[in-house]
């Protein structure tokens, strides 16, 4: 294998080689007996819990090489749902790192300025891309952002449809297991804090499966309990989307 490809698997070996490798192709191949990308997303997300949260697991900068990193180890809230989701999408080791580049890089191409640093782009580029679409719930309001960080990004803006976090209690008939759930910052400068995927107890109740900085490991938690303790005004929701059928 040559390029993006086989820096994905240095990295891969840099811990556990062909152990880590092994890992994601029995998520796969596990998850192939289900027909719905939903129920996939929650075999594939169920088996990850309480794997290790680690930030800043990627590599690259303005003035440093961008190294491809596929790990099923330690995850941020962003790599887990993106692990997941290209997981979810893929029926071997080489369509989910395709799969991977494709949702965290711009056009797939693994470069730093094409990664996709704000969550408002990786929602905006993920939906353009058909790989999510948004899910409407009550009236939306609507959220502007300005982010000025990385400074090498330059100046950008957002306009998020937040959906208010009651509303989102209130409507989980209207949420599927495997939504991906964004929490829209209250800082002028940050477009979201966190993400998860939207999953249910054994008795209907509402969960976020997520990395979780706080807890230092990926847990499912109550949706409820999760938004009152970090005070969550506005959100937003995408559905992944079902892979197309060969003509």
């Amino acid at each position: 294998m040559t390029g993006a490809a086989a820096i994905a698997l240095s990295v891969l070996a840099t811990d556990r080689g062909v152990a880590s490798e092994r890992l994601i192709v029995s998520l796969i191949t596990q998850a192939q007996g289900y027909p719905a990308i939903s129920q996939r997303i929650d075999v594939i997300s169920r088996a990850l819990l309480g794997h290790r949260y680690e930030a800043d697991t990627l590599i690259g900068g303005p003035h440093k090489p961008e190294v491809f990193v596929a790990r099923d180890d330690r995850f941020d809230c962003v790599t887990f749902c993106e692990t997941v989701l290209a997981a979810a999408r893929a029926h071997d080791l080489s369509s989910f790192e395709a799969a991977l580049r494709t949702i965290r890089y711009r056009g797939g191409v693994v470069e730093w300025r094409a990664r996709n640093h704000d969550f408002a782009a990786w929602c905006g580029r993920n939906v353009a891309d058909g790989l999510c679409q948004p899910v409407v719930i009550g009236e939306a309001t609507e959220i502007k952002k300005t982010l000025t960080a990385p400074r090498a990004l330059g100046r950008r803006s957002y306009v998020i449809a937040g959906i208010a976090g009651k509303t989102l209690l209130a409507n989980k008939d209207a949420l599927k297991s495997g939504d991906i759930v964004g929490f829209v910052s209250r800082r002028a400068w940050l477009d979201y804090f966190h993400t998860g995927f939207v999953m249910f107890d054994a008795k209907g109740g509402l969960l976020l499966r997520h990395a979780s900085r706080s807890h230092r490991k990926v847990v499912d938690q109550s949706m409820k309990g999760f938004l009152a303790i970090n005070d969550v005004r506005y959100l937003t929701v995408l559905r992944p989307q079902e892979l197309e059928k060969p003509a």
